[in-house]
């Protein structure tokens, strides 16, 4: 590629680790000589136009699935990821079954579902694997108290965030309803941190999905998190919370 397009191969490395980005006219340089054309030219020509940008907003479609993908990967190669979630469990703590309830719920296409579910549950491996990534997840009281599914698959999910509460490498904490105002009432959040590579933060809505990667940005969302975690119950009050959740639940008929 670098002989192709006249340049030397460590311009093309540093493009490749992000630490630097092409310019516009050598992204089209780029696509003519891999042959990309039409829409997809166009639409990653407009991308490196604005790569300078602090954010990156994704609403088109496909933009989606390429999100999950980079999301994917941070988690992959995350050293800790702390998951605030007011209203539902953390993607990487549900069951296959809670998170079939909400795709389907949701509306989700039913041939995507299945392929969705496992993909969901796939992501467990970071927290499994032999160099498991740290997790913090900061769960509201609603989400535990959310009929999801039915009684059988809340009962199902309290039992694995139980399970998962007890590895070393999960701090599980509970905010309370009775709380009061924190930070975790403006919406859910994920933050990544690395080893060697800078942190970021992925916030996503229905439609769209938003990676912030900005030192100002990144501050902000940590005092976030302490702000969250200074309100949040103690692991083992959380655990008690929840096992009185599976009583309640054991005992309904």
């Amino acid at each position: 590629m670098a002989e192709q397009l006249g340049i030397s191969h460590s311009a093309i490395s540093r493009w490749e680790t992000g630490a630097r980005s092409p310019q516009p006219e050598d992204v089209a340089s780029i696509l003519a000589a891999t042959g990309v054309n039409g829409a997809e030219r166009s639409e990653l020509l407009d991308l490196a136009r604005g790569a300078g940008d602090p954010h990156w907003l994704s609403v088109q479609s496909g933009d989606r699935d390429r999100q999950m993908a980079a999301l994917l990967e941070f988690e992959r190669s995350a050293q800790r990821i702390t998951d605030v979630a007011p209203l539902l469990i953390p993607g990487l703590l549900q069951t296959a079954e809670y998170a079939r309830a909400i795709m389907v719920a949701a509306e989700v296409p039913t041939h995507e579902i299945e392929t969705r579910v496992l993909v969901r549950v796939g992501r467990r491996e970071v927290l499994t694997r032999r160099e498991p990534a740290n997790l913090l997840a900061l769960v509201g009281e609603a989400a535990i108290r959310q009929e999801i599914g039915g009684r059988d698959v809340v009962l199902d999910q309290m039992h694995h965030l139980l399970n998962y509460a007890q590895m070393p490498t999960v701090d599980l904490r509970i905010v309370s309803s009775t709380a009061g105002w924190s930070p975790a009432l403006e919406g859910p959040f994920v933050l990544i941190d690395f080893d060697d590579e800078r942190p970021i933060v992925h916030v996503e809505n229905r439609r769209a999905g938003l990676f912030f990667h900005e030192p100002d940005d990144i501050e902000a969302y940590r005092n976030a998190v302490d702000r969250v975690k200074s309100v949040a119950m103690s692991p083992a009050d959380t655990t008690k919370l929840i096992a009185d959740v599976i009583t309640e639940l054991e005992t309904t008929t």
